[in-house]
């Protein structure tokens, strides 16, 4: 390799300046979400001190002392069976979330792609992506109409000749409603980037496909899937990294005290435990640990699919 000279280094610097003055309004326009990063995803990370802490609000951070000893809240994590309760249910409506709802998003974008009428296909995707835009509260509200124990669900079971069913009170009920809200509500979300993929396969595979008989099942089989595999291992990848992280809004907004036992999470437990009952040090090492097992999902799979010759994030 060809060393770098000390004139090569001043073209270098008068290239980047040059580029800088041409396009200092994108520059300037780079500030506010750089500052928006720093202010809210960076200053943050100072405040993890407190799961070291003996944090009293009336101190402050700086003043608060450090524990004794110093993981004196991560013993007390791993020693309640509460925590370990909200992992356990956290993997278990992760893993079930993965199993059911990964797939769809993907399923759905190729039945759009393969639709003729591009009027229906523009419809099918507006119905789709609608029930992103809803709040968790108010499909929270509407799960608690449609399925409630008075609901026309249930009415509509009983006017049959059946026995009403507890969709929202028996735990094993609730756990099928949650997931099939979430695919409900986020799989249309998720064709956007399935279709943007399969877009960008080249059209003169499937010609070839179809040249060599290949039928349209085939045709997804052999060319849809594996152009879009890349994009497919990445999502799998990001997926992956919120296995024991969980949204707060969706299990919190359809708990109840009947299905507790099932329906409590790492982030409704870290919200009982640091807004409810102020025990900010213990719930800032459950956050903590949180971080620290989702980071190692993210790199564990991310090694896997390179060593099994797919492309990962890094």
């Amino acid at each position: 390799m060809q060393k770098e000279t000390p004139k090569t280094v001043k073209y270098k610097r008068m290239g980047f300046f040059k580029a800088l003055r041409m396009y200092k309004w994108l520059y300037l326009m780079l500030i506010i979400p750089m500052a928006q990063y720093i202010l809210f995803r960076y200053a943050p990370l100072s405040g993890l001190q407190v799961a070291f802490k003996d944090f009293s609000v009336f101190k402050g951070m700086a003043k608060s002392p450090w524990a004794t000893p110093i993981f004196k809240y991560f013993s007390e994590m791993f020693g309640s069976p509460q925590f370990w309760n909200a992992v356990k249910n956290t993997v278990k409506l992760n893993l079930l979330d993965l199993l059911f709802g990964f797939p769809m998003p993907i399923i759905l974008a190729i039945m759009v792609y393969e639709m003729r009428s591009l009027r229906l296909k523009k419809l099918y995707q507006t119905l789709m992506y609608l029930p992103h835009f809803l709040s968790w509260v108010i499909i929270g509200s509407l799960v608690a109409k449609i399925f409630g124990t008075s609901g026309p669900i249930n009415s509509l079971i009983a006017n049959m000749g059946g026995k009403p069913v507890n969709f929202l009170m028996d735990e094993h009920n609730w756990v099928v409603m949650y997931v099939v809200t979430g695919i409900w509500q986020s799989a249309g979300w998720g064709t956007i980037i399935y279709l943007a993929a399969i877009s960008g396969v080249n059209t003169e595979l499937y010609e070839a496909a179809e040249v060599d008989g290949c039928g349209r099942l085939r045709r997804i089989w052999y060319v849809t899937l594996p152009c879009i595999m890349p994009t497919i291992v990445i999502m799998l990848i990001l997926r992956l990294g919120q296995m024991v992280g969980i949204g707060f809004e969706r299990p919190y907004v359809m708990m109840n005290n009947m299905v507790r036992n099932s329906a409590d999470v790492i982030s409704t437990f870290v919200y009982d435990r640091g807004i409810l009952n102020r025990q900010y040090p213990f719930a800032t090492a459950v956050d903590i640990f949180g971080s620290v097992v989702n980071m190692c999902f993210v790199i564990g799979a991310n090694l896997i699919t390179r060593r099994m010759g797919e492309g990962g994030l890094f």
